[in-house]
């Protein structure tokens, strides 16, 4: 069970799989209801509303029509037509007779307000005692039902605001075959040479979110960072120091060996100290993660979080203290795909990672010491090389925003291949090994070396010259 759950991880779901409608349609229908949400907001934002019965007085059509009719017109201008909702003045001459009459009765009016006070006050006494008693008797049901059973109240809890706020991609659909008319329908989107943006290679860890709140401290020394899962939102270690500034969320991938290594892999960013970025296309937010990280301080590692009887011979972060932007890439035509990005995705990466040395070594190799033999020593600190697996390669459409949820408007292929228990049993029944033969990532180069070999690769048209 276990495996075949492993296999099916990162397939869509049955309801993102729909035969009936195309992926092509589905990510047209997503693009153009992100330009139509945009529109809205940038329309709300402008109030146009509160502009369209705006004037600036009479036109000269309207002048000349006064004029020929003879009637002299009062043209209110400036705050001249708001006198008539000013309140009217008290007369200076108003005699005292009708002042003293004007305030008895009011007098006369409240000599029944005790009456009526006392009335209240009864009523509002008997609604008081029966508030309590009810409220009593829903603190017994209260407590008795929080000792029969506590697993009522997990169930009522409210799900975290982070929850499922990261930008999933959809499995690119592709398959080998043509359409009745005879056309290449390969599932490879057709504009992926002019509108699509790549990021690979895509490293192996857990999709999460890094949220910064606001804190009093300095930075990199007071807690104000927390990795958040991406289904549920809950955290996924408690909140740590980091050199990111406060009111900044980040689409991030918790990388395999954070423990050995510390690097959180950046992917995506949603909110920039407090600046909202998921409005903006996908170009400029890439542009924008790798120019701000690279303008963040580095801090020395953090004490060992290694378990005592190891700490003299390993090291291992407490948390991420790396964070690494994962590369993308703006060209994306059929030959770059071919020679270039396909291959990176397949290879390693090797990211430079500073890493105390253990306390063993330090022995060995002699420590230096600050002021007399009762200082504490300094620490060591080595460079050693991470080797980052690649899982695959995503694809993103220029134009779109970052948007929650499983989207059309960015595609997944995977390097290896993933079957659900469907899928398997099928191949186990005609016959296969019970295994996929071909991954996504080998389909895809196959699919574009045949759109190479075909002439649809960055073809430029031919264009008749008047003469």
């Amino acid at each position: 069970m276990f495996q075949e759950r492993k296999a099916a991880f990162k397939t869509p779901p049955s309801s993102v799989r729909d035969t009936a409608v195309s992926q092509d349609v589905r990510r047209k229908r997503a693009l153009e209801e992100q330009k139509r949400r945009r529109a809205e907001r940038i329309d709300s934002t402008r109030q146009l509303d509160f502009f369209a019965d705006l004037t600036l007085g009479p036109s000269d059509d309207e002048g000349d029509e006064d004029d020929n009719s003879g009637a002299t017109g009062i043209v209110r201008e400036g705050i001249s037509q708001f006198a008539s909702m000013l309140p009217s003045a008290l007369p200076s001459n108003l005699s005292s007779e009708q002042t003293t009459s004007s305030t008895s009765q009011p007098a006369s009016s409240t000599s029944d307000a005790p009456s009526n006070s006392a009335s209240m006050d009864v009523n509002m006494q008997a609604q008081a005692t029966t508030k309590r008693s009810k409220n009593k008797r829903k603190g017994k049901y209260k407590a008795t039902a929080g000792d029969s059973s506590s697993k009522s109240g997990r169930k009522n809890a409210k799900p975290s605001k982070w929850a499922d706020k990261c930008m999933y991609a959809e499995l690119l659909e592709m398959k080998d075959g043509f359409d009745a008319s005879g056309e290449i329908r390969d599932g490879i989107p057709d504009d992926i040479e002019t509108g699509w943006v790549a990021v690979t290679p895509i490293p192996v860890g857990k999709r999460c979110l890094a949220v910064t709140h606001q804190t009093a401290g300095i930075a990199g020394v007071v807690p104000n960072t927390t990795i958040r899962s991406r289904v549920l939102g809950k955290a996924l270690m408690k909140p740590f120091p980091s050199t990111l500034p406060p009111q900044t969320v980040l689409d991030c991938i918790l990388d395999e060996n954070w423990r050995d290594n510390g690097i959180l892999h950046i992917l995506d960013v949603v909110s920039w100290k407090g600046q909202d970025l998921a409005d903006c296309e996908t170009p400029f937010r890439f542009w924008w993660r790798d120019t701000r990280l690279s303008e963040l301080a580095s801090f020395p590692p953090p004490p060992n979080a290694a378990p005592p009887e190891k700490q003299s011979t390993t090291y291992q972060f407490p948390h991420p203290t790396t964070f690494v932007p994962i590369p993308y890439h703006t060209d994306t035509t059929l030959p770059t795909l071919l020679s270039s990005l396909i291959p990176l995705t397949r290879t390693t990466r090797s990211i430079p990672v500073s890493v105390p040395v253990p306390s063993a070594e330090e022995d060995t190799q002699g420590s230096m010491q600050l002021d007399g033999a009762g200082a504490m020593p300094l620490m060591k600190v080595r460079t050693v090389q991470a080797t980052i697996r690649s899982d695959g390669m995503l694809l993103y459409v220029a134009q779109a925003t970052y948007e929650p949820g499983t989207s059309p408007l960015s595609s997944w292929v995977p390097l290896r291949a993933y079957q659900t228990h469907e899928e398997r049993i099928q191949q186990e029944a005609m016959g296969g090994a019970g295994s996929a033969t071909e991954s996504p990532l080998d389909l895809f180069e196959r699919l574009v070396r045949r759109r190479i070999e075909g002439g649809m690769g960055s073809a430029v048209p031919d264009v008749d010259m008047a003469p």
